[in-house]
C-alpha cells in the first residue's frame, strides 16, 4: 500500500506560479508511474499530467501543455507539478495518484490517491 500526501496549493493571481508536491510513503515509489489530476466543483476529475517510473517520459493534457511541468525525485519519493502562467480555469483540487503506465489518462486507471490540495487562481 502507498500513501500519498499533496502540498503546495494556495491562492495565486492569474499569471502566477505554484509548485505542488506529492510525497509517497513506502519503498516502492520508483515502481509506479505517477499522475496528476484535478477536479473543479461540478466537474469530473480530469487528467493533468503523468510521468514514467524513471521520469524520462512525460505526458500532458493539452490545456496545460507548455505551462505545467511534471517531475519526480525517486530518492525523495516525491513527484512535483510546477505550474506557471496560471489561469482562473486552473482552479481546482489537485490530486496525485499512482499508476502502472504513464500514458494512462483515465482516473480509473490509477490506484492510490492523495487527499488533494486546493489551487485557486484569481483573475
Amino acid at each position: 500500500q502507498v500513501q500519498l500526501v499533496e502540498s503546495g496549493g494556495g491562492l495565486v493571481q492569474a499569471g502566477g506560479s505554484l509548485r505542488l508536491s506529492c510525497a509517497a510513503s513506502g519503498r516502492t515509489f520508483s515502481s509506479y508511474a505517477m499522475g496528476w489530476f484535478r477536479q473543479a466543483p461540478g466537474n469530473e476529475r480530469e487528467f493533468v499530467a503523468s510521468i514514467s517510473r524513471s521520469g524520462a517520459a512525460k505526458y500532458y493534457a493539452d490545456s496545460v501543455k507548455g505551462r505545467f511541468t511534471v517531475s519526480r525525485d525517486n530518492a525523495k519519493n516525491t513527484v512535483y507539478l510546477q505550474m506557471n502562467n496560471l489561469k482562473p480555469e486552473d482552479t481546482a483540487v489537485y490530486y496525485c495518484a499512482t499508476g502502472s503506465t504513464y500514458w494512462a489518462r483515465g482516473a480509473s486507471e490509477y490506484d492510490y490517491w492523495g487527499q488533494g490540495t486546493q489551487v485557486t487562481v484569481s483573475s
